[in-house]
């Protein structure tokens, strides 16, 4: 029977206690209250002071230098990307205004290439190999000119039996496309501007059968990415050379240009243990990349074809994304023919450029990204190379996202009027199956 009994009194008590204890409450938290208002108006004002410190002192406390002191804290950029506060680079970013080269580059250059503005389509080799014939019927009924074609694949392989000793030597040449020549011709009968997608330093192939070029870990081992493919060093001149020698084999068998895809770092987190020698401390992430990009084009260009270069849209506006990636916008600008930013809504994050779904607004975000591009390269000097922009654009649902739109007419036709918009006259369409939305295209 305890548990029918009242006891009033105890009753009293426990009411007075919680009494007392809301007051207790009350007043802590008028004095946290009080003390978080003093601290942030200290904070400030010692915020203010360090404002007129000099600009070493500021570049110190920039974001980039915290996460390098931070060693105990791996960052990520804007897409999210593994950052390794291990790295020591000079704060390298990206766009400073001023040209790299005192002089003129290839100033004896005498260009007589005639630019195509492209409209084009992804189009794997594969695909080429099955169904050429669909591939060039959306081509004379659309405003589509162009196509850009796998060459060198993500694996390392050439997709067609280039005529090459070293792709021999290591196992690289394939027979995809069965024959390039005819098929080269063939697209150029009905006018195709002819891009040959080559993948640079994702390479399995050339890491593994040439292991002197290849990226390894602090322990020795071959440094593998996240589905298992071995990357190839930049700082191995080697590999330019080797890169290199595949584009002119291109340009040998009718491409109009080469566009360069994967000249990049990659970005997961084994790259805090890559060891890549002693170059490494002579130059940085972007150097190494711009420097390659620099050579490339300087053999490319006077055999009468254009060169590219696939970028992510990150790093026209983050110098982080731009030092993890090894890619500077502005520099890179200086000595391509085209700089291709793939400027997918679904590759940013929610929050990016002021729109809650990047993925549910494909206008205003590729507009804002490209209006983003014109201030970069705004800051060249026209008495140089600057590279036209043709952005990457998105003709797929990205299904993964929280929040996505399913891609059809309006939305990719959205983002073709906002290249427009923007200012610029070129663009091209992703879609690895290569399923395109012709309902998008102007028809012919």
């Amino acid at each position: 029977m305890n548990d029918m009994y009242i006891d009033y009194g105890g009753e009293r008590r426990r009411k007075r206690r919680r009494k007392n204890a809301l007051i207790v409450t009350v007043i802590a938290a008028v004095v946290i209250g009080l003390a978080g208002f003093f601290g942030t108006r200290y904070y400030f004002r010692i915020m203010e002071e360090q404002s007129t410190a000099s600009a070493d002192d500021q570049r110190d406390s920039s974001p980039a230098q915290a996460m390098e002191d931070d060693e105990s804290n791996p960052q990520t950029g804007i897409y999210g990307f593994w950052y390794s506060p291990t790295q020591t680079e000079e704060e390298a970013v990206p766009d400073t205004g001023y040209a790299m080269d005192d002089d003129v580059w290839m100033a004896d250059f005498d260009d007589r290439r005639e630019r195509v503005d492209a409209k084009g389509i992804y189009v794997s080799s594969a695909y080429i190999n099955k169904k050429l014939n669909d591939a060039i019927e959306l081509v004379d009924e659309t405003e589509l000119n162009a196509m850009v074609i796998d060459i060198k694949s993500d694996a390392g392989y050439i997709t067609y039996q280039m005529d090459y000793d070293v792709a021999k030597e290591i196992g690289a040449c394939s027979a995809t496309i069965g024959n390039i020549e005819s098929t080269v011709k063939k697209l150029k009968d009905h006018g195709v501007y002819l891009i040959a997608r080559v993948v640079t330093l994702k390479d399995p192939i050339l890491a593994e059968k040439k292991p002197e070029l290849a990226l390894y870990n602090n322990d020795g081992t071959l440094f593998r990415d996240r589905s298992g493919l071995a990357w190839v060093n930049p700082y191995e001149d080697a590999v330019w050379d080797y890169l290199i020698e595949v584009c002119k084999q291109c340009v040998a068998v009718g491409f109009d240009e080469v566009n360069l895809d994967y000249i990049r770092f990659s970005t997961d987190k084994g790259m805090a243990n890559v060891n890549f020698g002693p170059k490494a401390e002579e130059m940085t992430r972007i150097e190494v990349i711009t420097s390659g990009i620099k050579r490339i084009c300087e053999e490319i260009k006077p055999l009468g074809a254009f060169v590219s270069c696939d970028v992510y849209g990150a790093i026209m506006t983050s110098s982080v994304d731009a030092r993890i990636v090894g890619q500077s916008y502005f520099q890179m600008a200086q000595y391509l023919d085209y700089i291709c930013p793939m400027v997918y809504p679904s590759h940013y994050a929610d929050g990016y450029y002021n729109l809650d779904y990047p993925d549910c607004h494909p206008y205003e975000l590729v507009y804002q990204a490209l209006m983003a591009s014109q201030k970069v390269l705004y800051m060249i000097d026209d008495t140089g190379n600057k590279a036209e922009v043709r952005p990457w654009l998105q003709d797929f649902t990205a299904s993964w996202l929280r929040h996505y739109l399913n891609y059809g007419k309006n939305e990719v036709r959205g983002q073709i009027q906002a290249v427009y918009d923007a200012g610029y006259n070129e663009w091209l369409l992703w879609n690895a199956g290569i399923n395109y939305t012709k309902d998008a295209l102007l028809q012919e």
